[in-house]
């Protein structure tokens, strides 16, 4: 069984959303050991030069870097990186288990993304779509594709 550690910047403010990741969050819990660890975003001015931002990416950049399990597969949800099929995902986390990778991380940053010192460490850029999308619903997309992928490694008609 694979241990995923999603780390994301920031709690969850809305309700439905609660709900969608306590969903998904039930559904996985009999798949993987699921740890969720929220980091509290860096506090901003309501004008932020760009400066304070990126002292702010650099102070939530420390306190990742310290959440991410040892000798994990870390993927780093950001806009630039690639993007995936839910199969192509599925495969890959069968992949990472046959490697010997026991423990995945899935990093969301917060409303102004991530430091470049964690995409840089991390071992695979990671982009749900060209599109932008609030990076709390981020959270539910993933947990999704999560399920869905393991879903598909075992066959189930969950992916259809």
């Amino acid at each position: 069984m694979q241990n995923i550690t999603l780390i994301c910047i920031g709690k969850l403010k809305e309700s439905y959303l609660r709900d969608a990741v306590g969903e998904y969050t039930k559904r996985l819990s009999g798949l993987c050991r699921l740890n969720m660890v929220e980091i509290p975003a860096e506090k901003l001015s309501d004008n932020p030069s760009p400066k304070e931002i990126e002292n702010a990416l650099e102070s939530e950049g420390k306190k990742i870097a310290e959440k991410i399990p040892k000798g994990a597969y870390v993927y780093t949800m950001c806009i630039e990186g690639k993007q995936k099929t839910s199969e192509e995902l599925s495969f890959e986390m069968d992949n990472l288990a046959v490697r010997g990778y026991s423990n995945i991380a899935f990093i969301i940053g917060g409303s102004f993304g991530i430091s470049e010192k964690v995409k840089a460490a991390s071992s695979f850029r990671l982009s749900m779509s060209k599109m932008t999308f609030p990076h709390q619903m981020a959270r539910v997309m993933l947990l999704e594709q999560i399920y869905r992928a393991i879903q598909i490694s075992v066959g189930t008609k969950y992916h259809k």
